[in-house]
């Protein structure tokens, strides 16, 4: 069963300040674009260009063709502005850059990236989503305006302002309490049943996170939970989610069940099943590196031994 020692968080664009009071500088998006030293982040869809060496490939901001949507994410440690210039995905439509190591999306390559890149992909997709998605007042239907370099709209028909959006949703990874090392995982069906991971969802209007632990194991897979405990926190851009992230004890391990719907199948792993999982061995497929499933996974089997 975990213990109460740290869980590393996950990066949030380490070496690049947001400079969040700078955002209301009138101007402030353009004034960069026009600025040599002005690095950008260019996105189509969830995909972002890739150095050769590893790494986000970042360019000037003349570099980047019309019709993309701007914001600014924040100066680097020369103080450098970073802005980000995104694209919506289009099928079968060539990369609005050039990119020496292709593109790639975050789901592919997040894990492989460090702290900077990380957190930098994370930041501009999850505001580019919203910059794409969000282009009109939900109110009355006008087209708004970007305010704040990106950070928000004002509406010039009825005068609301509004945000990103970011919708609370929690992971949890289940241990046993008759078998302390064994860990329950599902497979979902989007899945094709093959990969096994944490239990997740959304949190419901007026539910506390700690109810939507317990609602969502119990509807997936059937148990009831006890020892529910928080350990960390992940910003997930898939569409607009902030993942919380659990440890908690099963009460009853023979009630384990799949739904039959969103999880085809459900497990007990021992800790050396796991192990090996983790290693990349032994034929059980687990989460990718970039996700917090993978690293709620890695926090038990490090605890289990």
């Amino acid at each position: 069963m975990p213990g109460p020692r740290s869980f590393e968080p996950f990066p949030t664009a380490a070496g690049i300040d947001r400079s969040a009071d700078e955002r209301r500088t009138e101007g402030l998006v353009e004034t960069l674009r026009s600025d040599a030293g002005t690095r950008v982040l260019v996105l189509q869809g969830d995909a972002a260009p890739l150095r050769d060496e590893g790494g986000l490939h970042l360019v000037s901001a003349d570099e980047v063709p019309g019709g993309a949507e701007w914001a600014f994410l924040g100066r680097d440690a020369r103080r450098a502005g970073v802005l980000a210039a995104v694209f919506p995905s289009v099928p079968e439509q060539t990369p609005p850059i050039t990119a020496p190591a292709g593109w790639g999306a975050l789901r592919a390559v997040g894990g492989d990236l460090d702290a900077t890149d990380s957190g930098l992909f994370v930041e501009a997709l999850s505001l580019g989503r919203w910059l794409l998605d969000a282009a009109f007042c939900p109110f009355c239907g006008t087209r708004t305006e970007l305010r704040n370099g990106g950070w928000s709209r004002k509406c010039p028909h009825c005068g609301r302002e509004h945000f990103p959006r970011t919708d609370p949703a929690v992971i949890v990874a289940v241990g046993g309490s008759q078998h302390p090392d064994r860990l329950l995982l599902g497979a979902n069906a989007m899945w094709g049943g093959e990969r096994f991971s944490c239990f997740a969802g959304f949190a419901e209007a007026g539910e506390s996170l700690e109810s939507t632990v317990a609602r969502e194991v119990s509807e997936e897979a059937g148990v009831d939970l006890v020892d529910v405990r928080y350990r960390g926190s992940q910003a997930w851009p898939y569409p607009r989610s902030l993942m919380l992230g659990f440890h908690a004890t099963a009460a009853d391990e023979d009630a384990a069940r799949p739904d039959g719907e969103e999880i085809v199948a459900v497990r007990w792993f021992t800790r050396d099943e796991i192990g090996a999982g983790l290693a990349g061995e032994g034929g059980v497929l687990l989460p990718g590196p970039a996700s917090i499933a993978r690293r709620l996974i890695a926090d038990w089997h490090t605890a289990a031994g």
